[in-house]
Order: structure tokens, then sequence, then C-alpha cells
């Protein structure tokens, strides 16, 4: 059966192009990893590799595996980076920068994992509008940024010395209350009026200009009926069958799901926005901060 020992040589020949390069990255000797290689095309039952050219190439079925070998990996190395860190017993201070939206989701839960186990680790979570996070990360005053990615969604470039990291996708969702029987799977962008609409706005000022932009396409107008930047309050509201409104989807998926909330889909209107983890590179919590992204991206991902 392969190994993930295996599977590393595997992928390092195929990215070195021949054993001899594979072998002097991985401090192995050649016959070793050609012996690695051999085995795992016994256990497979397959050759993977096209032999006899100046530089190594992977057959068919080779292509096949080194494109999950190195999917496999990096799951690995995501579970062992999760482990290490629910194991270690973390100290210190992580202020946290996020939007309300983002946060009550996200937050909570990572946050009563790691500090189950840290009782010395003290978080603060601080809630505010994109641009105030952003002149209070240049300040000092966050060491972790949690928000869409930047330059897009506010207009700004992070300077230099800030790592950023991916987290996941987020959509924003039309929804209204899962009691209203009559509220249609899909419509056009012109047919938003048929419902009162509530309005999210401030967290995700792209996302405005780009509904705002289709609305105008499509000579449509919308009067909202209700407005706030605090996601609860539209959550009660929409609940309460007072209106539909668009969302973002990782604050209301669990509502979604259990019949609370009804979704619908706008054709020709979708939005998609990267969720980024923002760090200054030479932070003297480097360690804490990267334990938290990385228990953060395996919740994500789990």
């Amino acid at each position: 059966m392969m190994n993930l020992n295996q599977l590393t040589t595997f992928v390092t020949v195929i990215s070195e192009g021949s054993m001899t390069a594979a072998a002097s990255k991985l401090f192995l000797t050649q016959p070793a990893v050609s012996q690695q290689i051999r085995n795992l095309e016994e256990d497979l039952g397959v050759e993977l590799l096209a032999r006899g050219v100046r530089q190594i190439k992977a057959t068919p079925q080779g292509e096949i595996l080194a494109e999950y070998a190195k999917k496999i990996l990096q799951q690995a190395h995501l579970a062992e980076n999760a482990v290490k860190s629910m194991g270690a017993e973390l100290k210190g201070n992580l202020r946290i920068g996020t939007l309300n939206s983002l946060g009550l989701q996200l937050m909570s839960p990572i946050i009563s994992r790691l500090m189950r186990h840290s009782p010395d680790l003290l978080v603060k979570v601080d809630y505010q509008k994109g641009e105030e996070l952003l002149r209070g990360f240049k300040k000092g005053q966050f060491d972790v940024l949690i928000v869409p990615e930047v330059e897009t969604q506010f207009g700004t470039a992070m300077e230099a010395g800030i790592d950023g990291k991916f987290v996941m996708k987020e959509e924003m969702w039309l929804v209204g209350s899962g009691k209203d029987s009559q509220i249609p799977q899909q419509i056009n962008i012109t047919e938003i009026n048929q419902l009162p609409v509530v309005h999210f706005v401030d967290e995700y000022p792209h996302f405005l200009r780009c509904l705002e932009a289709k609305l105008k396409e499509n000579n449509t107008v919308i009067r909202p009926v209700f407005e706030s930047s605090n996601v609860g309050t539209l959550k009660r509201v929409i609940e309460a069958g007072l209106g539909w409104g668009f969302l973002p989807a990782h604050s209301i998926k669990k509502q979604v799901r259990t019949g609370r909330f009804s979704r619908t889909h706008v054709i020709g209107f979708e939005y998609l926005m990267d969720l980024e983890f923002y760090s200054k590179k030479n932070s003297e919590n480097k360690m804490l901060i990267e334990s938290f992204y990385q228990a953060l991206v395996q919740q994500e991902r789990g």
C-alpha cells in the first residue's frame, strides 16, 4: 500500500525531472529513490514514469497520481499543523480584527478550541468596519486581520511586510423567510422588488458597487424598507418575514440548511470574494498567529 513517503518521493521526482535531483533534494541516495518508485509502481500495478528520455516524465497514469498526491500531501501537512496547534499549549495575547458578519461565525468555534487547551492564551476580537480595521492594523492595534481581499473590496493595497493568506471563498446569497411559501427559487434582477428589500450596508463596498451596476444595467432601482450593517439584525428581520436581502453565505448557511431561510438564485448575478488572513511577517507572535491560521483553515476545509 502506498504511503506518504512514497508519494513525496514521486512528486519530487516529477517536479525535479530526475531521480538524482530528487535524491539530492530529499537527502536520499539515488538507489533509494528508484526503489521507492518501483515499490509504488508494483503496489499500483502500472508504470508511473516514462524512462529512457533525457528528463523523466510521468505516464498518463503517473499524471493522475501526481495530481492526487499533491492534494493528499497538502492535506496531510494541514492536518499535522492543526494537530500540533491543538496539542501545543499556546501562550500570549492575540488581537484579531474582523467584520461583524465574519467574526460571529468564524471566530467562536476556533477560539473555544484553542483556549480549551491553552489557559494562558488571551484572545481579543474586535469588530469594526473595513476601513477602520485597516487603519487600526496599520497602527499596530491588531496582530491579525480577517477581511475580504482589501485591494478589491476596499480599494487599497497592504504595505510591504504584510503576509496575506487565503482562508476561503465567500458568496452573497439572496435569502428570505423559510416560512414564506411564495418566495421563488430563482428570479431575474428586475424582479427583486417583488418583495420588500432589506439592505446590508457598509461591510462589503465592492459588492454594493457590483449590485448597483447590475441594477442600473437592467434599469432597476431598489427602495429598501430597512438598512443595517449588523448581520444579526438583518437575519432577524428576514426570518420575521419583513423582506429579503443579500447576506454573506457563511453567516446564513445553517438557517438555509434547516429551512429557516429560503435562498433565491438571481439569474446572471453571482458574487464571490476571497477572504484573507493578514499578519505582519516579522510579528513577535508568529507561532501563535500561524497556529491560529492553520486551525482556521482546517475548520473551513473540514
